[in-house]
């Protein structure tokens, strides 16, 4: 603990901070990138005048709290005070829409990614830039601006993201990581940097207008992954510490996103890695070796943190539905006098989908509890469904609750993986479908047809993710590679891959065939049981 205390207050930690969508997050690690202490500040975004917005008076009460919580932590586990700090760094959100004008007065609410309210932006950009631009792409924020002939646009001088606003204010420099970055506008991968071809022709587009300037000067400017991007300033250092301890001067590195963060904590920044988050929702990250042959809806084209293609598909429905299932056996249970944990529960029902048909005996669900977007449904309707001689089991009926589960995302990977003929080594799993030992990591390896692999320890998440960003910003030697330095930190903290087993893929795919050609039946349920 002296030892500790020693190297915290002679400045030698390192910082990462998150600014996620439900929780602030600040994470203090030491030499050997493990984390010290922890602090965080939950908080909502509100929906005002129909943006969904977090206001920056928000922005600021959150990062302080959540500073103020790790400060108290390391007070009171090691009898320390912060002062100063070896290099931070600030992650948040991706994606949204901040914008400022000369004066650096902000011109409207900020529209975080949560806003799908530019769809004719999105389409129309997409088919301009020849790449696919979703709604809750910067750019696609501000092009909708533009149609919809909004009075701020002729007054903006600077657009950004949250974790690069913060990191302005923190410092002065209006600087940004790529993998933030690439979720503002197309990255050419070539040059490391915005693409200069596609900047000329949304330019050109714009010029009728004559009210934009070009877009490279109103974007942050890209600093590479291991360089200092600015130094906390006086003023920044108050609004990341109100009691006044913490000094000016320490290094930051560029500011990055949720998702560059996430492929850094579990060290899938490799070409032919990746990583998949599976609980509420699931997406999964696939660093490309190459660019996709054509421009795919279903795929978000992204970096790492070092700047390699990624690409993105993400499924809004994952483990609601068979949650709500499990809660109910788990009620009949009670009935009949049962008494068990909520792990047990989980533990033993998803184990029985092991002893299934490796086609789930026929059956077919769809855990549509919300809509959606890559089988083109705006809401859902969960359903179970059989033919009269399917094979009606209880380890069949929760195994097509796991697999349904996979299904969309199997889709959107289809389009990386059989379209495009890509190939992943491993894929690296985190989240909560994979608690019930053997189950989750079985399952996803044969609906991704890939190993996969899982964290033996998840570390503090994205906020570590950052700090880990910082501490390679920091590096005394320039000479080594993120992927090297990510390596050697969690060389013993990554799981044995597990490979997907034959007839688990061949009796996945027999259900993803079933699951495609029930789809009407689906939106039969949407269109006939409408909101009373």
């Amino acid at each position: 603990m002296e030892d500790i205390k020693t190297f915290i207050e002679s400045g030698r930690a390192f910082l990462g901070i998150e600014l996620g969508s439900t929780r602030v997050k600040a994470v203090l690690i030491g030499e050997d990138f493990s984390p010290l202490a922890s602090g965080s500040h939950g908080w909502e975004n509100s929906y005002t005048d129909g943006i969904w917005t977090y206001s920056l008076e928000e922005v600021w009460e959150a990062v302080a709290s959540a500073y103020s919580d790790l400060a108290a932590q390391v007070h009171d586990r090691y009898s320390a005070k912060m002062t100063s700090l070896r290099a931070a760094g600030c992650s948040g959100m991706m994606h949204g829409y901040l914008v400022f004008n000369s004066r650096d007065e902000l011109l409207v609410p900020f529209r975080t990614w949560r806003n799908n309210i530019s769809a004719e932006a999105s389409a129309e950009l997409t088919r301009l830039l020849n790449y696919p631009i979703p709604q809750r792409w910067s750019i696609a924020h501000l092009q909708q601006a533009i149609i919809n002939g909004e009075s701020h646009v002729k007054d903006i001088a600077y657009i950004t993201t949250l974790a690069a606003y913060v990191h302005w204010k923190l410092c002065g420099k209006k600087t940004i990581g790529i993998g933030e970055a690439s979720g503002m506008f197309p990255i050419s991968i070539s040059a490391q940097d915005f693409d200069e071809k596609r900047m000329a022709l949304f330019d050109t587009h714009n010029a009728k207008s004559g009210i934009l300037p070009p877009l490279r000067s109103i974007l942050p400017q890209i600093v590479p992954v291991g360089e200092v991007a600015g130094t906390l300033s006086e003023e920044g250092a108050k609004l990341l510490d109100r009691s006044g301890r913490l000094k000016p001067g320490i290094p930051l590195c560029p500011p990055e996103s949720d998702g560059a963060t996430g492929m850094t904590a579990t060290n899938s920044v490799r070409e032919k890695t990746g990583n998949v988050s599976a609980g509420t929702s699931v997406f999964v990250m696939l660093v490309l070796d190459r660019e996709p042959s054509a421009v795919h809806e279903e795929i978000d084209l992204v970096t790492t943190p070092d700047g390699k293609l990624v690409g993105m598909v993400h499924s809004n429905n994952c483990t609601s539905d068979y949650d709500a299932w499990i809660e109910l056996f788990g009620q009949a249970a009670q009935a009949l006098g049962a008494k068990f944990s909520k792990g047990e529960l989980y533990d033993t029902l998803l184990t029985k989908a092991l002893e299934g048909d490796a086609d789930c005996g026929g059956l077919l669900s769809y855990g549509y509890v919300s809509g959606e977007h890559i089988t083109g449904f705006s809401e859902g309707r969960p359903l179970v469904l059989r033919m009269p001689e399917s094979n009606f089991t209880l380890a069949n009926l929760i195994r097509s609750h796991l697999f349904t589960s996979l299904c969309a995302l199997r889709k959107g990977m289809n389009v990386l993986t059989v379209e495009e003929n890509m190939r992943f080594d491993e894929i690296r799993g985190h989240g909560g479908f994979f608690k019930t030992a053997g189950v989750g990591q079985r399952i996803m390896a044969a609906a991704t047809n890939t190993p996969i692999s899982l964290l033996a320890t998840a570390g503090e998440g994205g906020a570590w993710g950052m700090a880990l960003l910082a501490a390679y910003a920091a590096r005394s030697d320039r000479s080594i590679l993120l992927p090297d330095f990510l390596d050697a930190i969690m060389e013993n903290s990554i799981g044995e891959p597990f490979k997907p087993l034959p007839e688990d893929v061949e009796g996945f795919n027999t259900f993803f065939r079933r699951y495609l050609a029930g789809l009407p039946i689906e939106r039969a349920a949407v269109e006939c049981l409408g909101k009373e």
